[in-house]
Formats: structure tokens, C-alpha cells, sequence
């Protein structure tokens, strides 16, 4: 640390992921660093967007210095390799900061900036650092204020909403019941978890001590030996069956239609051979990168048809999906928080394409049309469904008890344009929005969350006292 009256010295280190609006980022950034030093801090650190291995590694230098304070600028969404690589082993918090979103509304999400301090905050409370958040522009007069108490030694708030004790459910032995049925499902998995994705890895042994969950697991290899094995016959089945219930594939490149098809009827039938209850798939990066295609739609019509699917093979997503759907959910999406509305007290939850068209605001208007970042079919474009929703998730313990614990808020979808290409919900919060995205991070929950649009909290509590799993309620 600087001695006491010398000049306060700030690291900052801006990260951000090739496949968002780079140049955005970068003048955010640029901004960012420049607010500091008008504050009147020493500002050290890449001045470059850090984005590679190679950049890590011309940044890791720098925290061998003395500093104040620790700021990682979130220019956009990455993974979490930058923020393990970096803060791993500091003893000290390090101030996440996170943009709003600046896109027009209906675009794809520029910078998902929020989303990305939030995967960090996973990774680093899980590896036992402390996390700090703070959310908007430089411009911004309340950013500044927050940030030069923060030079000066008053970090935002490290601590998370009060949890409340809701209402258990009355028939306890109905909940036992839907736990046992859980017993001997099979969980179908799709390589392993994307680098950096910390919230998609998971303990076997832990699934099936809780839950009785077996798993069977594919190689991207085998997945694709499956896709090749598609007849004909069945792909060209599959496209007629799709494009009847959404028209809108007409206007998507007829070769990328034909691949996403092939994709649904060999997860189809995979789930079908193996009895499979729920499926998480590692989406990217050689589903778009090796077969041209995104698998976001096949995604959607397997869950259409019952099966609970979770992208980037987030596991503990994916038991979160099936847990409520034995409570009787009906269909659920696993979201990321992308954006914070503080005008009505909403956040704004957002995957990139994969909810069943169930789940639309006008299922016969259930896009479908390229991904928002890939640019190349299919994925779904439309908003979320209204009403009264509850958010959950399953994740580590970080308590040092170990095992799992649940997260469960609650709030109402309310009507919205399609704010992110993909699928979003804007979703009236029951807490303070502000202080709900401050807990999720501060308190190192994952990014991704599961949405359902039936009151199921009283079951899943009960569930959770059953199996010994303590529960967070905001």
C-alpha cells in the first residue's frame, strides 16, 4: 500500500471478449481510466483492452506493485480466465466495474458488461476473494462519487439484501415424493464446461448424494459423429416439422436450417436412446466454429418437447431446471442478468436464443433467426412471456460447509419489447433491483439463474430443508 499523503495509487485493468463491440468497449475503458486520473489518482496498468493468454501475461506484471485500490473495468463480457489468472492470489478486493448496455434497443447486447462482473465475482468469492461492484458510465456523476470514496479507502457495499424465511410448502410429503422421482434420472451432458465458466462445473458424486442424479456424458466428438448420422430422411423431417411451427426460418440461410435440424433430431434421439431428463450442452466455441452452426433453436425444440436444456453445459443450471420441473414449474429458461432498469426497479434477464417457444410473450411469434454474436443460424429472437416469475439456482456452498446452496427471488415479468437480440425479460423486481444485482455479485452467485413463471418458492424451500441445502432468499 502507498504511504499515508502520497498520491493514491489505482491498478486498473479493463478486460473485455473479441466477439462484442470492441470499439465500444474500448472508449468506455478509455473513459474510465481518464476519470480516475481526474480524481486525482496515480493510474497504473495496460492501457490495452486485455482480451488474450498474451495479454494476461503482459498484465500479470503489474500486480506486483503497490496500489490502493484494484479495479477490473468489465469493458464487455468475458470468462473468467483473466480474473483467476490475475486476482487469484490478491488479499485484497478488487471493484468490478460495470457499464450499461449503450445498444439500440432490439440490437444484441454490446458489452454485457454486468453479466461479465458477475461471472468474475463466481469465480473469485468462489476461490475465496472479496469482490466489489460498481455499475455505470464514467459520465455519470454518481459513478465518480462512488469512485473516489473508493480511492480514498470506502468501498461500495459488500453486503447482500437480508434473506427472508418465506412460507414452506403445506404437503412436505408431496415435495419428498417429486424428490424421490428425481431418483435414477439421467442428466445428459455435452462435453465439458467452456474455459472460464466456472458456474458450469460440477461434483458427480454431490448430484448423486442429493439427488440420485446419474449422468451420461458425450464428447463434442461424439455429439458430432451423432449430427453426421442424421438420415436424410429425418433432417429433412425435422426442417418441414420446424419451419411449419415457425415460419419466420425462411428468411435464415437454408444450409444453416439444415444443420440446426440435423442438431435437434441427433439430441432428440440421444435423450430418447438414454432417457435422458435434462441436457446441458457446451454450445460454443465449435458448434459455430467447426460445423457453422449455432445449436440455440435445437436447444428450444427439444425443450418444447419437455426436455429441459441448458446451454454452455452449465450443470448445476440444468438440475435447477429439473428440481423445478418436478415441483411443477412447467417450462423454465436459465438467463444471465444483463441490464439494470433503476427508473422501475426491473433487471433485464437474456440468453441468446434457446427458450421454448412456449415461453414467448406470442409463441406464434417466436422468431427465429441468426445468433447475436455469431451471426449465423438458428437461434430464437423474441421476448419473454409476462406475469409473476421466480428466479432460482443451485450453486457451491462458499460457507466452507461445502455442498450446494439455493438462491430464489422473485418479481413480474412485465410487457417489453425484445430489449436484446435473443430472449429477454424485463422483470419487476420484489427487492431493490440495485441491491439485488449488488448481492448477486458481492455474494459470488453464478451468472446464470433459471426462470419460471409459476410461485413454486414454497416447494422449493421445502425441498431445500429436505435436503439439507441452506436456501438465500431476496
Amino acid at each position: 500500500m502507498s504511504t499515508t499523503g502520497a498520491k493514491k495509487r489505482v491498478l486498473m485493468i479493463a478486460t473485455a471478449r473479441p466477439t462484442f463491440v470492441v470499439e465500444v468497449a474500448d472508449r468506455y475503458a478509455a473513459a474510465a481510466r481518464a476519470l480516475v486520473e481526474e480524481l486525482g489518482a496515480e493510474v497504473f496498468g495496460p492501457r490495452e483492452l486485455v482480451m488474450t493468454p498474451e495479454d494476461i501475461e503482459a498484465a500479470l506484471p503489474y500486480l506486483q506493485e503497490d496500489f490502493d485500490l484494484v479495479v477490473n473495468v468489465c469493458a464487455s463480457f468475458s470468462d473468467a480466465s483473466p480474473a483467476l489468472a490475475l486476482y487469484a492470489d490478491l488479499d485484497q478486493p478488487v471493484l468490478l466495474w460495470s457499464f450499461r448496455e449503450p445498444g439500440p434497443v432490439g440490437d444484441r447486447l454490446w458489452l454485457n458488461s454486468l453479466c461479465g462482473s458477475n461471472l468474475y465475482a463466481h469465480a473469485l468469492v468462489r476461490a475465496g476473494r472479496s469482490v466489489r461492484l460498481m455499475y455505470g458510465n464514467p459520465d455519470e456523476g454518481n459513478v465518480a462519487a462512488v469512485l473516489r470514496n473508493a480511492i480514498n479507502g470506502t468501498l461500495p457495499s459488500g453486503t447482500s439484501l437480508e434473506a427472508v424465511h418465506g412460507e414452506r410448502a403445506k404437503d412436505t410429503e408431496a415435495v419428498g415424493a417429486s424428490l424421490l422421482g428425481m431418483k435414477g434420472q439421467r442428466l445428459g451432458l455435452v462435453s465439458e464446461a467452456p474455459p472460464g465458466f466456472t458456474p458450469s462445473q460440477f461434483d458427480p458424486d454431490l448430484l448423486e448424494k442429493l439427488f440420485g442424479l446419474q449422468v451420461e456424458q458425450l464428447s463434442i466428438d461424439e455429439m458430432f459423429s451423432k449430427i453426421d448420422d442424421v438420415a436424410p430422411a429425418q433432417c429433412d423431417a425435422e426442417q418441414k416439422a420446424a419451419r411449419a411451427a415457425q415460419p419466420s426460418l425462411n428468411s435464415v440461410n437454408a444450409e444453416e436450417v439444415a444443420r440446426s435440424a440435423a442438431t435437434t433430431v441427433a439430441m432428440r434421439e440421444w435423450g430418447a436412446a438414454k432417457d435422458l431428463s435434462a441436457i446441458a450442452v457446451r454450445c460454443w466455441p465449435e458448434f459455430p466454429t467447426q460445423r457453422g452452426v449455432c445449436p440455440c433453436s435445437s436447444l428450444s425444440r427439444v425443450a418444447d418437447e419437455g426436455t429441459p436444456t441448458a446451454c454452455e453445459r452449465d450443470v448445476y443450471g440444468a438440475v435447477t431446471m429439473l428440481l423445478m420441473q418436478s415441483l411443477g414449474s412447467g417450462p423454465t429458461y436459465l438467463v444471465d442478468t444483463v441490464d439494470l432498469n433503476t427508473d422501475n426497479n426491473s433487471v433485464r434477464l437474456w440468453h441468446c436464443g434457446s427458450a421454448a417457444t412456449a415461453l414467448a410473450a406470442d409463441p406464434a411469434e417466436a422468431t427465429q433467426f441468426t445468433h447475436c454474436n455469431r451471426k449465423i443460424g438458428v437461434a430464437g429472437n423474441f421476448p419473454l412471456k409476462t406475469g409473476p416469475v421466480v428466479m432460482a439456482r443451485l450453486t457451491e456452498n462458499n460457507d466452507g460447509g461445502g455442498g450446494l446452496r439455493l438462491l430464489i427471488g422473485a418479481g413480474e415479468s412485465i410487457p417489453a419489447p425484445n430489449h436484446f437480440q435473443g430472449n429477454t425479460a424485463e422483470v419487476r423486481l420484489d427487492v431493490d433491483a440495485s441491491s439485488f444485482v449488488n448481492s448477486l455479485v458481492v455474494g459470488g452467485f453464478p451468472h446464470h439463474t433459471v426462470l419460471a413463471w409459476k410461485d413454486i418458492r414454497p416447494q422449493l424451500r421445502t425441498a431445500a430443508d429436505l435436503l439439507g441445502i441452506p436456501v438465500t432468499e431476496w
